[in-house]
């Protein structure tokens, strides 16, 4: 009895293996080409179980950042250790043909994989992420005016959780539509470490991935959400990656931020078809 009990352990040991370096937690599973998964801001790996259900006959490599998901802080600045920990993780694991899937700020971070790895990368797929978070959000605001210590920083540091809790409702009820998907969303940001949240919003903030765009050869698949914004959501995605070379856009107009919880047969089936052509 003892020996089938350990030949399932060991198969489940190879079928499953974490991976932690100083700034990211990578689980992979399964095998095939490899997909890496590149979670939003404050978004632990698990917002893609289900997507990574939907596609059995890949390795998924799901990744969760410093700060985020039980995964312990690092120090400021953050988003560039992320970007060298990811490079250094696909190096280890001598990875090719890779597809990168990048939600929001996990796009930025497939832009930054698909420019330094023209050779590994097959395909990238970015979930409604801008290029320039800033340019639209705060225009004319050059990067150097953020910083970390500001009033409007130290407010959010102090927030006790009845503040918090009311201003993480009014975020997750932007981003996505289903009270459940909020409730899910809201703990998980609720769980993070709180200087990540705040100084780490400076980093992606600072981020423009425009001038990496034109290097990047790999498909790119750009999924864009219609809610709150309607078709300008659309325009402005295309503006903001007009000199990407090879892109293909898909838009969902009854979607908001989080496409895969908001729209998941959509999402999964834009997905699959991209990867599978």
């Amino acid at each position: 009895m003892k020996k089938p009990l350990l030949l399932l352990f060991v198969l489940i040991l190879i079928q499953s293996s974490l991976y932690a370096q100083s700034s990211v937690k990578v689980e992979s599973k399964g095998s095939g080409k490899p997909i890496i998964f590149l979670p939003g801001f404050a978004t632990p790996g698990e917002v893609w179980n289900t997507t990574v259900q939907n596609l059995p006959n890949f390795q998924s490599h799901v990744v969760t950042y410093a700060g985020f998901g039980g995964v312990s802080p690092v120090e400021m600045p953050w988003y560039g250790k992320l970007k060298s920990d990811l490079i250094t993780y696909i190096e280890d694991q001598n990875l090719e043909n890779i597809t990168l899937v990048g939600h929001s700020m996990g796009g930025n971070l497939a832009l930054d994989l698909a420019a330094y790895f023209s050779d590994k990368i097959q395909k990238v797929v970015i979930v409604d992420a801008l290029a320039c978070m800033r340019e639209v959000m705060m225009p004319g605001v050059p990067a150097e005016a953020l910083t970390y210590q500001s009033p409007y920083n130290d407010q959010l540091i102090a927030m006790d959780e009845a503040a918090r809790g009311a201003y993480l409702d009014q975020m997750t009820q932007n981003m996505m539509t289903r009270p459940e998907d909020q409730a899910q969303v809201k703990s998980w940001m609720s769980m993070a470490d709180r200087k990540t949240f705040v100084f780490g919003y400076v980093d992606l903030l600072k981020l423009d991935s425009r001038p990496l765009l034109p290097s990047i050869q790999a498909p790119v698949l750009i999924m864009v959400a219609g809610q709150p914004f309607g078709p300008g959501a659309m325009e402005t995605m295309k503006n903001q990656y007009s000199t990407l070379p090879h892109t293909t856009f898909a838009f969902a107009a009854e979607s908001r931020h989080y496409l895969m919880l908001d729209q998941p047969e959509w999402f999964n089936q834009q997905l699959s078809s991209f990867i599978s052509q």
